[in-house]
C-alpha cells in the first residue's frame, strides 16, 4: 500500500533476460504487485522471472502471452489484471530497466495528491535528456509527441513515447482496454482515448536512464511513417466523438477549412512557381489567388488548434 492505494506495477518484457532481474530486485517496496507479461519471449526472460516467483510468491504475478502481441499489447493484458483486481494505481515500467524507480513515488503521488488521473514521465524536463537519449532517438520522439499533441489534444505533454506512467482504474474502467493499438504506438492512442474522456493528465520529470546494456528494437524510419498514420486517423476519431458526438464546437468548421484551403493554396502555388520557372510570367491574380487560399487555411488551422488548446486547458 501507498498512502492507503494499493500500487500495481505492469511490466511488459520480450527477451530481457539482461535486465528483467534488476526490475524485480529494484522495485520499490510500497509495491503491493508486479505483473510481469512476457511478450512471448525466445530467451531465458521467462526462467530468469520464475526464479524469483518463490520469494516473492504474494506480490509476483507472470502472464505468458501465446503470440507476440507488441509492448502496447502487453501493456493492456496487465492493465485488464490489474483492472480484474480491483488496483487502485496501476504504474508501468520497462524490463528493460530503463526507468528510475525512484521515480515512482513522484508519478503516484501527482495521481494521489493532485488528484491526476494519467501522470505521465517526460524525460526531456532535464537538461541531461539530450546528452543522455540517442540523438536519433530523441529528435524522432520530438516529432511524435509534436503530431500527439495535435492528435490527442494534450497540448501539454511532451513526452508522448516514455511509457512510465501510472494511471487510476477509473480511467481503465472507462476506456475500451481492446480498442486500444497494440503496437509501439500504444502510449499515443491512449492519450487520445484518455481526453476523449476528458481526464487529467500530468506530466512528470524522470530521469532518464540509457546505455545500461539495453538493446532497442525500434527503427525510426518504419515507425514514424506508421505512427503518422495511426495519429492522423486517431486525430480525425477524436474530433468526431468529443466535438460532433458527444458536444459540439465550432472548432470543427476551422479544422475542416483549413485542412481545404491549406492544401489546396499550397499546391497551386507550387504549380505557379514550376509554372513561372518553366514557362514563363503568371497573371498576377492567380498568385494573389494562391496566397490567400495558402494564408486562409493556414490562419484557420492555428485558430483550431488554439480552440482546441483552450476547451482542453484544465486537463492539466
Amino acid at each position: 500500500m501507498y498512502k492507503n492505494k494499493t500500487i500495481c506495477v505492469v511490466v511488459p518484457a520480450h527477451n530481457e533476460e539482461k535486465l528483467i532481474g534488476r526490475v524485480i530486485e529494484t522495485m520499490p517496496g510500497f509495491v503491493d504487485k508486479i505483473v510481469i507479461v512476457d511478450d512471448k519471449s525466445s530467451d531465458r526472460t521467462v526462467e530468469k522471472v520464475n526464479s524469483y516467483l518463490n520469494k516473492l510468491r504474494e506480490k509476483l504475478v507472470l502472464i505468458q502471452h501465446k503470440d507476440n502481441q507488441g509492448v502496447g499489447g502487453a501493456i493492456v493484458t496487465g492493465y485488464k489484471w490489474a483492472l480484474d483486481s480491483e488496483m487502485d494505481i496501476t504504474a508501468v515500467m520497462a524490463g528493460d530497466a530503463q526507468m528510475d524507480p525512484d521515480d515512482l513515488p513522484t508519478l503516484i503521488d501527482a495521481v494521489i495528491e493532485d488528484k491526476i488521473d494519467y501522470a505521465k514521465g517526460n524525460r526531456l524536463f532535464t537538461g541531461q535528456a539530450w546528452q543522455k537519449i540517442p540523438r536519433v532517438r530523441y529528435l524522432g520522439n520530438s516529432c511524435l509527441s509534436l503530431l500527439t499533441k495535435i492528435a490527442s489534444g494534450y497540448w501539454h505533454v511532451a513526452d508522448s513515447q516514455t511509457g512510465y506512467t501510472a494511471i487510476t482504474i477509473e480511467v481503465l474502467k472507462y476506456i475500451d482496454l481492446d480498442a486500444i493499438y497494440k503496437r509501439y504506438g500504444m502510449p499515443n492512442d491512449l492519450l487520445v482515448h484518455i481526453n476523449i474522456g476528458h481526464y487529467r493528465v500530468k506530466d512528470i520529470p524522470i530521469n532518464p536512464v540509457y546505455n545500461i546494456g539495453e538493446k532497442s528494437g525500434i527503427r525510426l524510419w518504419k515507425v514514424i511513417p506508421t505512427m503518422s498514420r495511426l495519429l492522423l486517423k486517431r486525430f480525425f476519431w477524436r474530433l468526431l466523438q468529443k466535438y460532433v458526438i458527444r458536444d459540439f464546437h465550432p472548432l470543427i468548421f476551422f479544422y475542416l477549412l483549413g485542412l481545404i484551403l491549406f492544401p489546396v493554396g499550397l499546391s497551386f502555388g507550387a504549380y505557379l512557381i514550376y509554372y513561372r520557372i518553366v514557362c514563363g510570367p503568371v497573371a498576377a491574380t492567380s498568385a494573389l489567388f494562391a496566397s490567400f487560399l495558402f494564408i486562409s487555411g493556414l490562419q484557420s488551422l492555428f485558430f483550431a488548434m488554439w480552440f482546441d488548446m483552450e476547451y482542453n486547458k484544465d486537463l492539466k
